[in-house]
């Protein structure tokens, strides 16, 4: 079977790169940039850091901070109303993965026409998005260099997800000077969020030896340094090798797709408003007790990229050794046990399961799942 793999033509990685980024803003000629972020990264000069490097370059920027955690149809619309207004001609997203699922949002519809929930599905759009630089500064959701988005329709109360490789970013930045000091908590959520997408894209069916080896080493970096992170966020050293983990884990999803995991995650931010990689951590053991009944071997390669001993266990053994490092490494971090700990309520899980199987349509779970099956994962979550 032939494979496509997809990225953005330059990403820079490492201290001091967001002047670098700058500098390769002013080299496209671009004039005027839409700024897509939130209120918290604005308020405290993350943007106007952005926007005086710019200036120095002779770019003209103007600022939609609007994003929402989950950000959401009326928060595309509002942004790209700003961004016709000005007439820019490129968007930046400045941010973790909501500024960068908006920013595509955005540039899409301003190519392509019509409401985002016209692209919803898997490579939809007929022309490529407004370009688009992202800036990222969590170390999660890869969102800076996938062609995933995910948009919320605030009146089906669902994740749309939006799977098209013209929402792929022209440029992505990871520089390990913004993510310094940024709350334990999302430090941890945004950290298992990256370690779902290493362990979803490892076990998928659309797997290769590029995802592989770009999962594994991602799941290596996660468990030597997340921990760090989140207990002194100051370590420009955990933070780097974390915005590399993230990265590469978005190289192996962005490719080999995702699964189950994400499925009902992305219902239960639809549903509840809930924060995704913490629903991802919560999520993350109970699919693949579920996957174990079919890729034992898979997480038992898990197991050893966690730290693991696994050479005189069982590919079931190595199995059930990978669930306890990730539950202890959730645990480590400050994780909740449960959905229930987060809202979640039982009376929801038909509703969330039908939602999660329809969600999943596009997605590469190696184990296909029933109505049934889906609930009990959500059962044994809560």
């Amino acid at each position: 079977m032939s494979s496509a793999f997809f990225i953005p033509s330059v990403n820079l990685m490492g201290a001091g790169c967001l002047t670098e980024a700058a500098d390769a803003v002013k080299a496209h000629g671009f004039k005027k940039a839409l700024i897509v972020t939130d209120k918290v990264l604005n308020q405290i000069g993350v943007v106007k850091q952005v926007v005086d490097l710019l200036a120095e370059r002779n770019v003209e920027a103007v600022v939609f901070d609007g994003t929402q955690p989950n950000p959401t149809m009326g928060n595309v619309e509002a942004g790209l109303a700003l961004l016709k207004a000005n007439e820019c001609d490129f968007v930046i997203s400045l941010g973790g993965g909501s500024p960068h699922d908006c920013a595509k949002g955005i540039a899409l519809v301003a190519s392509n026409g019509g409401s985002i929930s016209d692209y919803e599905g898997v490579d939809v759009s007929a022309k490529p998005q407004l370009p688009l630089v992202a800036i990222n500064t969590t170390a999660g959701t890869a969102s800076e260099m996938t062609r995933f988005c995910i948009i919320t329709d605030e009146a089906r109360h669902i994740k749309m997800a939006i799977v098209d490789k013209n929402t792929t970013p022209l440029m992505s930045v990871n520089d390990p000077e913004l993510m310094l000091a940024k709350p334990a908590s999302l430090t941890a959520a945004t950290g298992m969020d990256a370690l779902t997408h290493a362990i979803e894209a490892y076990v998928s069916t659309a797997a290769t030896p590029i995802t592989d080896a770009v999962a594994i080493k991602a799941m290596e970096l996660i468990q030597a340094h997340l921990r760090t992170a989140v207990n002194d966020g100051q370590n420009l050293e955990a933070r780097e090798q974390m915005a590399y983990a993230q990265f590469m884990a978005g190289m192996a999803f962005n490719n080999a797709s995702l699964g189950y995991v994400h499925a009902m995650a992305h219902q239960l931010g639809g549903f509840y408003d809930l924060p995704h990689g913490v629903c991802n951590a919560v999520l993350l053991p109970h699919v693949q007790r579920y996957n174990a009944k079919v890729c034992p071997e898979r997480l038992r390669d898990v197991a050893k990229a966690m730290g693991v001993n696994v050479e005189a266990m069982t590919a079931e053994q190595g199995a059930d050794a990978a669930l306890e490092a990730i539950q202890v490494l959730s645990k480590d971090v400050g994780i909740p046990a449960g959905l229930k700990d987060l809202g979640a309520k039982n009376e929801d899980i038909s509703i969330l399961a039908d939602n999660a199987l329809k969600d999943a349509c596009g997605f590469t779970n190696p184990k296909q799942a029933t109505h049934e099956e889906i609930s009990e994962i959500f059962a044994a979550a809560m």
